[in-house]
């Protein structure tokens, strides 16, 4: 099988790369516009394997998406790439509204004219798996799960691009017939991640000494799935998954986030130890605008329908990603020359 992966330079989109060419054997074509998280070291270790290649190109370019496609002719699509940072978006929302939304129409046209061109045998057997978020459903109670039939409630600028983005999936599906499948996920963490992220800041940051931000008074809830997991999940939707229905894709492991920053702290405290304890690093910021209280995954869909279920729990993944970091400073080291862990996404109070 060979398979177009948009965003594999990106956090998801290479584990997923590396999963398709190391675990599966099957033909990967990364196509990435290698923005300011894309890292190309990530794909290093499937880099010299003739089932990889890479093409610079921007999902919003569509005379370089249909030439991509033309020339390699892909079996599957899979569509990782996207603006992802919540507190980015509150910053600046106009990048994710281009590429979140446009940037997914203008994908969609080019994979529904390239299957046109195709003959009928292979356009009938072509798929496209489109990856979203949790995020578009907005925020929990303390009860309940998402599940694929949740209404969408978005909160964040960057949420309510994907929202957009899998309305418009669901509309080609409907009107066009194309064979679109849209996959939520809950929050992904583990090897590989850029260090604006909850996770990989705080690792970085508690190697360092310095204060470890924790937003509001920590309680707010996520449900943490590691990436590898999900590489795994997302190549079984691709493949099973039924045109025109969602998947929803989480870990089973609610954290608040205060105590996924406690647990990184033990957990430096024995790989990484200082001569205090790293929990007094704690710091308590103000809380990030429309920060939504708890997201959780009810996975059932896909656990029984499509047979994947995670195997790591929390405890097993943040243990296996913080001594991932502390072995790998050559692969985050240069991405901190440009991101040095500065807070992001504070609203100016003085505009109107």
């Amino acid at each position: 099988m060979r398979v177009l992966v948009t965003g594999g330079a990106g956090f998801i989109g290479s584990a997923v790369c590396r999963h398709l060419v190391q675990d599966l054997g099957h033909e990967v074509v990364n196509v990435d516009a290698l923005t300011y998280a894309a890292s190309l070291a990530s794909l290093d270790p499937i880099a010299g394997s003739n089932l990889y290649s890479f093409e610079k190109a921007d999902i919003r370019d569509r005379a370089a998406m249909d030439a991509v496609l033309a020339k390699h002719r892909p079996d599957t699509i899979m569509h990782l790439a996207a603006e992802s940072h919540v507190d980015r978006s509150i910053a600046g929302s106009a990048v994710f509204l281009e590429t979140n939304i446009m940037g997914t129409a203008t994908l969609l046209e080019a994979v529904r004219a390239y299957r046109d061109g195709l003959p009928s045998e292979q356009a009938g057997a072509l798929r496209m798996l489109h990856i979203s978020t949790d995020e578009v459903y907005g925020s929990l109670g303390p009860e309940g799960f998402f599940t694929e039939e949740t209404p969408y409630d978005p909160s964040s600028p960057y949420s309510a691009s994907k929202a957009a983005s899998d309305h418009l999936v669901r509309a080609w599906v409907r009107t066009y017939g194309l064979p679109c499948v849209i996959s939520n996920c809950s929050n992904n963490y583990g090897p590989y991640h850029f260090p604006e992220k909850l996770i990989p800041l705080v690792i970085l940051k508690a190697l360092e000494g310095s204060p470890l931000p924790v937003y509001g008074d920590g309680s707010n809830i996520r449900d943490w799935l590691y990436v590898e997991d999900h590489a795994r999940a997302l190549v079984m939707v691709l493949l099973q998954g039924r045109f025109g229905e969602k998947y929803n894709i989480g870990g089973r492991n609610e954290r608040t986030n205060l105590q996924v920053v406690e647990r990184i702290c033990d957990l430096m405290d024995r790989m990484a130890p200082k001569s205090h304890p790293h929990r007094e690093l704690i710091t308590f910021v103000t809380d990030r605008p429309g920060h939504d209280h708890r997201y959780a995954i009810d996975a059932t869909k896909t656990e029984t329908e499509i047979g994947w279920h995670a195997r790591e729990d929390f405890d097993s993944g943040i243990e296996k990603t913080v001594r991932w970091y502390l072995d790998n400073e050559t692969w985050w080291a240069p991405l901190r020359q440009t991101y040095k862990g500065e807070r992001l996404g504070t609203l100016d109070k003085k505009a109107g």
